[in-house]
């Protein structure tokens, strides 16, 4: 008789591919699967791309500014919660497993309120705000950084690393070489990742800084939905792209070097790719820190080299570019002993441990 687990988790990209990553696994391990998300996140359409049975409810976002919406979100957050109980009571799942996202914490709330035991994971080195107010309900947390652990609930904390779509590892270069369609000139291929937003001053610093880069590498910059500069079209060994899916298993096969973001997820993935890599976090002006701390960290094993956004300039960007890429192996040869790149196997372990051990 197949278990049942529902998946939650949504807001961004970073969300809910991580809990695709587990499908196959759990698929494998006789679960029967549903994700709850929000109404039109864009977790529905990536969920519901992959076959996958998508329930949305109301959903209100976790602010810690002022903004109007605060007035009228907790009134979301509530019809959220009567949803989700209702959704949970029909599906009567084994288990509830939260990636976090503003989605979350009504479902976990529900299943809480339902005796469903609830795994949690924590992309960051520290807690998220929606995580945090789910981790009362939670039986077991799992976690992407060991340095996450004392910060953790007493008990709950379970290290496992951050997972990685299995598909992600099956990249063909010449099927990238066939998309980007860029002249056979020799040169390495740096691609440059925002995340499926964008990032404004990573693409800024970018393109300041396109003749130096292309003198160098071919540039493959995914600059975010509606964040494409057509100027820049006629550039040799440019090609920029608002938004990858399919094809971005191939274009890491094809690259040598990445300039990315430091969200978990972007960064976990090029740590299973062992891709050499220089991390831009996003400063506390425009978030709570959480990249800054991930890409310390990251830079700490010797994964990454870690360029702040206030000391980029075209000089300083091909230089730590440069750097990584001359070093490429001593990065490669860190990536690949890290303890990190088992977290589906490491994850899939403790949601049949909470749902079949004694915690319900």
């Amino acid at each position: 008789m197949a278990k049942k687990i529902v998946l939650t988790g949504g807001g961004t990209a970073g969300h809910c591919y991580p809990n695709l990553a587990l499908v196959p696994t759990l698929l494998s391990m006789n679960y029967e699967i549903t994700y709850i998300g929000s109404y039109e996140g864009i977790e529905r359409s990536i969920t519901e791309a992959e076959g996958i049975r998508y329930i949305g409810i109301s959903s209100g976002k976790l602010r810690r500014y002022f903004d109007l919406k605060n007035f009228t979100d907790p009134f979301r957050v509530v019809k959220g919660f009567s949803e989700a109980c209702h959704i949970l009571k029909v599906l009567s799942p084994d288990i509830v497993f939260s990636k976090g996202g503003y989605v979350t914490p009504p479902v976990v709330r529900a299943a809480s309120r339902l005796k469903i035991p609830v795994v949690c994971h924590e992309s960051d080195m520290t807690p998220g705000l929606a995580n945090k107010l789910s981790y009362s309900a939670a039986k077991r947390i799992c976690c992407s950084f060991k340095e996450t652990l004392p910060l953790l609930p007493k008990d709950k904390g379970v290290f496992t690393g951050s997972p990685i779509r299995a598909s992600l590892l099956q990249g063909d270069k010449e099927r990238a070489r066939r998309f980007v369609n860029m002249p056979d000139n020799g040169k390495p291929y740096l691609m440059v990742i925002g995340g499926s937003t964008g990032a404004v001053k990573v693409n800024e610093a970018i393109r300041s800084a396109v003749d130096l880069l292309t003198d160098r590498f071919n540039v493959i910059h995914l600059c975010g939905k509606g964040k494409g500069d057509p100027t820049l079209n006629h550039i040799p060994g440019y090609m920029q792209y608002d938004y990858i899916s399919e094809e971005l298993k191939d274009l890491y096969a094809l690259c040598d070097v990445i300039v990315s973001r430091a969200g978990s997820n972007a960064i976990f993935e090029i740590l299973a790719l062992n891709k050499p890599n220089v991390l831009i976090p996003l400063g506390t002006a425009g978030s709570r820190g959480d990249q800054i701390l991930n890409a310390q960290a990251f830079e700490k094993e010797g994964y990454s080299k870690v360029l702040r956004e206030e000391d980029i300039t075209n000089e300083t960007l091909l230089e730590s570019v440069m750097e990584v890429y001359d070093n490429k192996d001593r990065y490669t040869e860190a990536m690949a002993a890290a303890p990190e790149n088992d977290a589906v196997s490491n994850i899939c372990r403790v949601i049949e441990e909470v749902a079949e051990g004694p915690f319900q």
